[in-house]
């Protein structure tokens, strides 16, 4: 068992400064038309109310303490103890291990596609393949798979750190994406080599920040393990 915090309160502003990671969080959740107009385009009319219903449903939640991160007092003081995962954290860490993996997914599995023939299929990707990634996610976490989602909370101490490993590695490499694509039309290059330059780019950003992220050299990337799996059996 290790301590993970040594305050018995959260601060308010600790508590105020997690509430729009969690708007982020269920902003860009919807899927297909949204969330691939949102990155596409950029926010229109139906993402400005979007915003709307979730900020408020965010600060209800929020104050009421019913938020990760906004809670009165830390919920888990110590790794490697067990006791009942929280309802409204399942249902926070699905969402958020969908907004990580599902875009990541379909845009690899875009570039992927577009340096094979040189055709951009995100579009039909979002459109189709978001909602089934999506389930596979509230799959996993229903299997009790889902890191920080699980019913017990007794493996926070990795469960907590891989979470931060996958967000360092698919964050910055998505903001390399987006570079890369809007870029990679003042280059002058035909469409097939430029799509396997943005693979390329979209690969050796991922293993570099995941590379990063396993030897626990990004902040909260670190990992402690409790009973077996410390024993490394």
């Amino acid at each position: 068992m290790k301590q993970a915090v040594f305050r018995e309160r959260n601060k308010r502003y600790y508590r105020v400064l997690h509430a729009p990671i969690w708007i982020w969080v269920f902003w860009v959740l919807p899927g297909y038309p949204l969330t691939y107009d949102l990155y596409a385009h950029g926010p229109d009319r139906r993402h400005w109310i979007w915003l709307a219903i979730v900020v408020a449903g965010v600060a209800w939640r929020g104050f009421n303490g019913r938020i990760p991160g906004c809670e009165p007092a830390p919920y888990i003081t110590h790794y490697g103890v067990h006791q009942p995962n929280l309802p409204y954290r399942v249902v926070c860490y699905t969402a958020a291990w969908i907004d990580i993996s599902v875009p990541y997914t379909l845009n690899l599995v875009g570039l992927i596609v577009a340096s094979i023939n040189g055709r951009w299929l995100l579009h039909d990707l979002y459109r189709y393949g978001y909602y089934p990634l999506a389930l596979a996610v509230i799959l996993a976490t229903a299997l009790d798979w889902t890191p920080r989602a699980k019913r017990d909370t007794v493996g926070e101490g990795a469960e907590r750190a891989w979470f931060y490993v996958a967000i360092w590695t698919v964050v910055p490499t998505q903001v390399i994406n987006w570079g890369a694509w809007r870029f990679g039309k003042f280059m002058d290059l035909a469409p097939l080599p430029l799509a396997r330059l943005r693979l390329a780019i979209c690969l050796l950003s991922t293993a570099l920040f995941l590379a990063l992220g396993y030897a626990a050299k990004l902040p909260r990337t670190q990992r402690h393990y409790e009973g077996v799996a410390a024993a490394g059996v």
